[in-house]
């Protein structure tokens, strides 16, 4: 079964409010309307309120069940440039340049997000990537045991027998160029532990390389090694179930067959279902020429390694992968014992 009609059941059960900086965008308006038909939760628009109005009288959209908001006219404007200037105070910015910034849509919804007003947030539709990201990493603190913020992409497909019932986790593919050994580690834990939220899987995690567990000493493939080890470690301190493995090749980590010929089976090998590339370069050619090629669903990018849960997707997006990334971020908003009853 895939992984979106699994999210919309849980969320059935379980309301959420995301927050939608790009308000009168017409693939935002469609994606707010099904959150409100399928009984999902609130959803926020943000923008002027006759812009989104007409955009959705265009649309034939009906407004009720979603809340609208003019960052210019709210009244927790002030409030929000107070807390905002405290954040950057470090940085420079003065008091002024607060109550400018919280005028901007991409920094209100993120203020909403860090007090608890949103559930979750999903940017990108309209502005650059650099554009929506920012905000989300001056102000929401990272997860305590992870140093390093990255993204994810979920690939869901129908009737594919890999990863997930279909679904596959991929990493980094949006945010960190040329990571680090310590940063891929991170990359790593962070993508597992959404992997577990939303599948309730153990995460079986593969760190790829264009080597399989080889004797070479390339920095390229050391790199992968090293942060294999580092990964495994963070998991343990943080108490953390996982499977990982590294350095494989792309091949052996999604057939088993293929492993066993390369002498790399393990609990991983041919099985798994969260994918972490070396570099930017790799991961985001990776996922865009399999769903190019492949077809299914691509969700994200699914912000990683922050305490509160967004989404940056592509300017591209159609109204599905918004609500397809507004459904991630809301159920990673859901108690995981409320999902499943265990901690």
């Amino acid at each position: 079964m895939p992984l979106l009609p699994k999210l919309i059941d849980r969320l059935q059960r379980h309301p959420k409010r995301v927050v939608f900086p790009e308000g009168n965008d017409p693939r935002v308006l469609q994606a707010a309307r099904q959150w409100v038909t399928r009984r999902l939760g609130a959803p926020i628009l943000l923008g002027d309120r006759t812009a989104i109005k007409e955009s959705a009288a265009r649309l034939d959209i009906k407004l009720q069940g979603m809340r609208l908001i003019e960052p210019t006219r709210s009244e927790d404007r002030e409030m929000f440039a107070v807390q905002l200037e405290e954040l950057r105070r470090a940085k420079g910015m003065t008091l002024d340049q607060a109550r400018t910034a919280v005028c901007e849509n991409n920094t209100y919804a993120t203020l909403m997000l860090a007090n608890s007003q949103a559930d979750g947030l999903v940017s990108g539709a309209t502005v650059s990537a650099s554009s929506a990201l920012r905000p989300l990493f001056q102000i929401i603190p990272r997860l305590h045991h992870v140093q390093t913020a990255s993204s994810l992409m979920i690939l869901d497909f129908e009737e594919q027998p890999v990863g997930s019932e279909g679904s596959l986790f991929l990493a980094d593919c949006g945010v960190i160029p040329d990571p680090t050994a310590e940063q891929l580690a991170d990359i790593a834990v962070s993508t597992a532990m959404i992997a577990r939220h939303l599948t309730n899987e153990t995460p079986r995690v593969a760190m790829l390389s264009w080597a399989s567990r080889s004797t070479s000493q390339h920095p390229s493939v050391v790199k992968v090694r090293t942060a294999t080890e580092l990964a495994r470690v963070k998991a343990r301190s943080a108490a953390f179930p996982m499977e990982i493995d590294g350095e494989l090749q792309a091949d052996a980590a999604l057939d088993a067959a293929v492993a066993a010929t390369k002498n790399v089976t393990s609990g991983v090998t041919g099985h798994a279902n969260v994918l972490i590339f070396p570099d930017l370069n790799s991961g985001n050619i990776a996922f865009k020429l399999v769903h190019a090629l492949a077809g299914g669903n691509a969700f994200g990018q699914i912000i990683t390694g922050l305490s509160r849960p967004a989404a940056e997707i592509s300017r591209g997006a159609s109204a599905h992968d918004v609500f397809g990334a507004a459904a991630i971020v809301g159920c990673q908003a859901i108690d995981r014992r409320l999902l499943y009853g265990d901690a």
